[in-house]
């Protein structure tokens, strides 16, 4: 089998902390990344969970619309209808040039 080499960047101390447990498990910094990689492919996913915090969620443009929606109303902030909408654009892009 064809052999390749790859080039992976990672902070220093991350280096030598993954370089020390590698060797503590017997193997070399390659071969775990081998074992990684053949996971991936095998399962066809990454083999742990990737997740963020919930304190930093991510918010897709339709929930953030709602989340400023409900805002609104809670602040009593009446809606506008598209018209009005385009109207403050308007006036906005009039008053940048």
């Amino acid at each position: 089998m064809a052999q390749v080499s790859m080039t992976v960047r990672m902070d220093i101390g991350l280096k030598a902390a993954f370089e020390e447990l590698c060797a503590q498990f017997g193997m070399s910094v390659n071969t775990a990344m081998n074992i990684f990689a053949k996971a991936v492919v095998r399962e066809r996913a990454i083999p742990f969970e990737i997740k963020a915090s919930k304190e930093e969620e991510p918010i897709d443009g339709l929930s953030a619309f709602y989340a400023l929606r409900a805002e609104a109303q809670k602040n009593g902030v009446p809606e506008m209808s598209l018209e009005e909408i385009n109207q403050e654009i308007s006036a906005a892009r009039a008053a940048r040039k």
